[in-house]
């Protein structure tokens, strides 16, 4: 990325970077937020491919397959790789189009992918499969070495979290509780819900601690707040300013001015303006499958 960005004009390819880095920062935990960065790099600079891919996988994120189809494709074509091959494919699934990833799951380019990229399109076809009411063929496209392998790799827990699925949808439930285990114990970063799962499958039913206290905090307050029969209120009235409604509070805060945060943490995207010779806008090209 750095080399593409270096053909860019100083500023702007500054600017493009502040974009992507806070896509990148983003993405997992604010969405949306990444999405708004990645259209304003795709509007700075929409001839760079990182700039393409980035703000696929922005508009992947939010739901918005067709648009993330269109920039990895866009994206592709500049690179000429196809490590985006099984996304595309993931994004046929999102727009309802199963069949269509199913099919990209026998094209030449799978050959092309590194072991990772050919777990992760195995994956997408075995959902494109579920998609279409194939659920025992879900579970046997996923059965391969790399499942079977005890070596743990990045895609160890999802591959395994994904087979205990599709075992689970096909009602081999004791399977499918062995597979979240090895999930749950290949899952080093938390990238799964296996152990949510397991629970499910064991009849265990979680109570936030906090709701339990809260709960309890209200009802003592309930029953010492009870008036005698006779008894009068000696609560005070509340101030006219205690009065405001929710609607009133949501209006005053909404009155300062949008560009208030200047905290990197807290930054809005970078705006073209500020760029020296504005980049071309984003690639018109259509459809080239």
């Amino acid at each position: 990325m750095r080399q593409e960005l270096m053909s860019l004009p100083k500023t702007l390819a500054e600017d493009v970077a502040k974009n992507l880095v806070m896509v990148a920062k983003l993405l997992d935990d604010e969405p949306e937020r990444a999405y708004q960065y990645s259209r304003v790099a795709l509007r700075l600079a929409s001839r760079v491919a990182a700039v393409r891919e980035a703000a696929g996988f922005a508009s992947y994120a939010v739901g918005k397959y067709a648009e993330a189809l269109a920039e990895f494709r866009a994206a592709r074509r500049m690179t000429g790789n196809s490590e985006l091959w099984p996304v595309m494919a993931d994004c046929e699934r999102g727009m309802g189009r199963p069949e269509r990833a199913l099919a990209m799951a026998g094209e030449p380019e799978v050959q092309k992918l590194d072991r990772a990229g050919q777990v992760e399109m195995r994956m997408v076809a075995a959902g494109a499969r579920r998609d279409m009411g194939q659920a025992d063929a879900a579970v046997v496209t996923l059965q391969s070495p790399e499942l079977a392998s005890n070596s743990i790799q990045p895609w160890t827990a999802r591959l395994r979290y994904a087979y205990a699925d599709a075992l689970l949808a096909v009602g081999r439930e004791d399977e499918a509780r062995e597979w979240f285990a090895k999930a749950l114990e290949a899952d080093q970063s938390g990238s799964t819900d296996a152990s949510d799962r397991l629970a499910e499958l064991d009849g265990v039913e979680f109570v936030d601690a906090l709701d339990l206290e809260e709960t309890a905090d209200l009802e003592e307050t309930a029953d010492g707040d009870v008036s005698q029969p006779g008894e009068e209120s000696t609560a005070e009235e509340p101030d006219v300013d205690e009065l405001l409604s929710d609607e009133d509070m949501v209006e005053s805060e909404s009155e300062p001015e949008a560009d208030d945060a200047k905290d990197v943490e807290d930054v809005e995207p970078v705006a073209e303006a500020t760029s020296e010779g504005q980049a071309a806008g984003p690639d018109e090209d259509g459809d080239d499958r």
